[in-house]
């Protein structure tokens, strides 16, 4: 593989990532109110503010603030929660995983649905089956992910009594607990990613099915198995690896929605009750994770291209 090429998409990456900490940054110091104050509390006197703004660097240029605050980051230090002083870096560790296996179930069912409903569409385009899935689609689409969540709560808890409707068990604990608390969130983001990813596999699928190599190869008297999965749907893996990776990145912001409406501690209740207590370093931690995440999925679908066409080296 070009290291070269490995390199700039490492550095754009970086790039991206000290970016988007930076705009956070520089907007956490707009939002109204002094972390100094709000920690303390609104009864604490001038002199007490005063000194907790300088023991927190607050006092400070802004630009020498962010600089601190990236390289402690850099290190695996995240500073410190204004509402209750603990170490924030252990907060993110322990949630994190439970945002990440969501994330991921949640991918696993849009994939599993999206693919065959994409094919099969393109495959044959205008029958009923192109039909229904369009409408599926559409449904997916204009669904709100907090109103699904909440229909399917009603179905399978409240009407089926099949699955639990909130709460969450640790994976090492109890997989089969873990898998029924885990399951309706996921389905909720894995049908809406479905219904995204469906529309464009199947209009990637049509755009290589008029293609002359495709008329080629059936004229070849390849069978129409290999015609799809041999030509047709490994010439489109390019476009469908694109619109897979920004779902990823969709999914990475859509399960704080879900994580709130079936109470799972992620990082999506974490960056809430920051939110909602102002808790400034919080705000920033969670953002510059999630950043982070957005980023390296980006880079790993930008190597995915590289093992995909090959042409991307000689350009």
């Amino acid at each position: 593989m070009n290291v070269q090429y490995i390199l700039q998409r490492l550095l754009l990456a970086l790039v991206v990532v000290l970016g988007v900490t930076f705009v956070v940054f520089m907007i956490m110091q707009l939002v109204p109110g002094d972390p100094a104050r709000v920690s303390l509390g609104l009864q604490a006197t001038e002199e007490n503010v005063a000194a907790r703004r300088e023991r927190l660097g607050l006092n400070r240029p802004l630009l020498d603030q962010y600089i601190t605050w990236v390289t402690n980051a850099a290190q695996g230090d995240l500073g410190r929660s204004l509402i209750t002083g603990q170490p924030i870096t252990p907060q993110i560790l322990q949630r994190l995983p439970t945002t990440l296996q969501l994330a991921s179930l949640a991918l696993v069912i849009g994939i599993v649905v999206a693919f065959p409903l994409g094919i099969i569409s393109a495959i044959k385009p205008g029958s009923w089956l192109d039909n229904i899935a369009t409408i599926i689609s559409q449904l997916g689409i204009a669904v709100p992910d907090f109103w699904m969540g909440i229909l399917l709560v009603l179905l399978f808890s409240s009407t089926l009594d099949l699955l639990p409707p909130s709460g969450y068990t640790p994976i090492n604990e109890d997989f089969g607990d873990w898998l029924a608390h885990m399951f309706l969130p996921a389905l909720t983001a894995g049908l809406i990613s479905a219904a995204i990813q469906t529309r464009f596999i199947r209009s990637a699928m049509l755009e290589v099915m008029n293609q002359t190599y495709i008329s080629t190869a059936r004229a070849k008297g390849l069978s129409e198995r290999v015609v799809i999965t041999r030509h047709a749907l490994r010439n489109a893996l390019i476009t469908i690896v694109t619109i897979i990776g920004l779902q990823i990145t969709a999914l990475l912001s859509s399960v704080v929605v879900i994580e709130i409406v079936f109470s799972l501690p992620g990082l999506g209740q974490l960056a809430l009750d920051a939110v909602l207590n102002r808790d400034y370093p919080l705000v920033q931690a969670t953002v510059l994770v999630i950043a982070v995440l957005v980023a390296f999925v980006n880079l790993g679908v930008d190597l995915l291209y590289f093992f995909l066409d090959p042409r991307i080296e000689r350009a």
